[in-house]
């Protein structure tokens, strides 16, 4: 059989897994974007550790660490780019408002621009990341641009405003989608998290997540 299934890739895996379901459920005729917003969060939450696990089996050989780079920004394509258009999607299909609002063309032109921009900063990185390996050794400090992997944050914090206030900020949803597709791709140096940093980053989410699981069952 064709590929690796060992205990690291997994998480990855199962990152897949979350997005393709939150994919799938946002696209169904009662898909809503809160729950599309629950996957984005788990596959988030798998990725910030899928390195870290990987690195913990020492004898990987060549060929098992580039499939690991190459199946972690194929997924991060799905979890990260095309999860949080659909999810905008869904917004605009589940809000009556807007349904009626003359512009809703220039919103699927951002969702394309986000999801292009996610795809060219994944492969971009691919390629710089395999030529820094030739000359380095060493896990890189610093991204170049925001990382893709910033929308299982950014968007869920939107989502937790817009079930909160009680107007309608769907096109403040796509303003952000729009300017996160930018800093994507801006060469703006960014500190990679450390795991005292990962763990703060996945706190805050898990504090999202269940503030809008709270809300949500609260008002069934």
């Amino acid at each position: 059989m064709l590929g690796f299934y060992d205990y690291t890739c997994w998480l990855t895996y199962l990152s897949l897994l979350s997005a393709g379901s939150g994919i799938l459920l946002c696209l169904n005729d009662d898909g809503h974007p809160y729950i599309g917003i629950f996957f984005l969060m788990i596959s988030g939450l798998c990725d910030a550790f899928d390195g870290k696990v990987a690195r913990t089996k020492k004898n990987r050989t060549q060929a098992e660490k580039n499939f690991g780079i190459q199946i972690d920004s194929l997924t991060d394509v799905v979890a990260f780019g095309v999860l949080p258009a659909c999810i905008g999607y869904a917004m605009l299909r589940k809000f009556p408002f807007m349904e009626r609002f003359p512009l809703i063309s220039v919103f699927f032109a951002i969702m394309l621009i986000y999801m292009l921009a996610a795809m060219i900063r994944l492969a971009y990185f691919n390629v710089m990341e395999e030529e820094r390996q030739k000359t380095e050794d060493t896990v890189r400090e610093y991204y170049s641009g925001l990382p893709v992997t910033s929308s299982a944050l950014i968007f869920p914090i939107i989502l937790l405003i817009h079930y909160i206030v009680v107007w309608d900020i769907t096109p403040i949803f796509f303003a952000v989608m729009l300017f996160t597709a930018f800093a994507f791709l801006m060469p703006i140096p960014i500190k990679k998290p450390k795991l005292n940093g990962i763990l703060a980053l996945v706190g805050i989410g898990a504090v999202i997540f269940i503030t809008l699981l709270w809300l949500i069952l609260a008002r069934m």
